[in-house]
Order: C-alpha cells, then sequence, then structure tokens
C-alpha cells in the first residue's frame, strides 16, 4: 500500500473525528434557534468550500446550475441539518448521531430497488448491525432519579413536567411556543433521554 493509499484511511477517520467534534458544540447550542444555526454552519461552510475551490483555479459555474445546486443543498442539507439540531436538542449526540448514520442505507437501498445494484455479503451484515443498533436506541427505558439544577434559558416547548411556569406576558394559549423561562431546582424520577434538559451524570 503506497503513501496515498495510507493517507486515505486516515483523512476519512480524521473526518468523522471532526464530524464527532462538530456535533457535541452544536449539542451545546441546540436550545437556540434551529434554522439560525444551521444557516450559520451552512454559509461558513459554504464560503470556506467555494475559496478553497477558487484558490484551487476553478471557476463558477453557469447561474443555472448555481441555481440548481443551492435549490437541492437546501433540501438536502440545509432542512436535514435543522432537524438534525432539533434532534440534537431532544435526543442528545449519540442517539442523534446513531440515527442519521441510517441515512447513508436508505440510500443504499433506494439504488438496490430503482437501480438494481449489486450487493454483497458485507453490505447485508453492516445493514443488520445498523438495524439492530438503532432497535436498540427505539427499544431502550432509561428511568432513575436525578437532580435539575435551577436553569435560565429560552426555547421551544409545551408546558410537560419541566415546563410548569405562569406567563409574564399575554398567552394565547398555543403550544408549542417560544419565551425565556426559568426552571426550579427539582429532584424527580422520570424516562428521559439526554436532552436539554437531561445532561447529567449518572
Amino acid at each position: 500500500m503506497d503513501a496515498i493509499q495510507q493517507l486515505g484511511p486516515v483523512l476519512i477517520a480524521l473526518a468523522c473525528l471532526c464530524w464527532a467534534i462538530d456535533n457535541n458544540l452544536t449539542r451545546k447550542v441546540s436550545a437556540s434557534d434551529a434554522l439560525f444555526i444551521a444557516g450559520i454552519k451552512g454559509l461558513i461552510a459554504g464560503t470556506v468550500n467555494c475559496v478553497l475551490a477558487l484558490l484551487l483555479g476553478l471557476s463558477l459555474p453557469a447561474v443555472l446550475v448555481v441555481f440548481s445546486t443551492m435549490t437541492l443543498g437546501l433540501i438536502g442539507y440545509g432542512l436535514s441539518l435543522v432537524l438534525f439540531v432539533l434532534a440534537l436538542r431532544g435526543l442528545g449526540t449519540a442517539r442523534t448521531g446513531a440515527y442519521f448514520s441510517t441515512a447513508p442505507f436508505i440510500g443504499a437501498a433506494i439504488s438496490v430497488v430503482l437501480m438494481d445494484e449489486a450487493t454483497g455479503g458485507l453490505f447485508w451484515l453492516a445493514a443488520c448491525l445498523m438495524a439492530v443498533g438503532v432497535w436498540i436506541h427505539l427499544t431502550e427505558h432509561h428511568e432513575h432519579e436525578h437532580h435539575h439544577e435551577s436553569l435560565d434559558h429560552e426555547h421551544g416547548h409545551t408546558h410537560d413536567v419541566h415546563h410548569q411556569h405562569t406567563h409574564n406576558f399575554a398567552w394565547d394559549g398555543q403550544e408549542p411556543h417560544s419565551h425565556r423561562h426559568v426552571h426550579t431546582e427539582v429532584i424527580h424520577k422520570h424516562p428521559h433521554f439526554p436532552d436539554i434538559h437531561h445532561r447529567h451524570t449518572h
């Protein structure tokens, strides 16, 4: 194996590490507006990629190509990133990453059905392992007594067990809604995920 072939797996592993770091950092701000977070991330990534392409001597494509590419990016990346941030808010980093990682298998399944792509034993083994991992996540029951410290923040919410507060403004009763609110300190027990209200140690 030459140096280029050896470098490939290293770069893939580095990209995965960077994605993991990005996910954990994004999780810390996932209570903020998901559309704003996705927009900022997309703007920065797009700018960096365009600058790199221009530095490499590439030129801008035709307007129609740019428009088509941006439309596809909006649907295929922008929308999925907004949903990804919302999932980080409600499910935590590990579960969101696990569910999101099924996307390539869904694309592969479409290719097998529509384009008659060939599959091998390793493909089906990986698909089964992926399915088992998702099934474990979906059937998990996590419940124990835990402590919520006092917290002051803002995000979209309904008046569930963690949002029993009054409003100091006129409220039309619509849920979910978003405003700054305070969580009082509480110790209780119920099934939960590592969402923005359950980031505690065990």
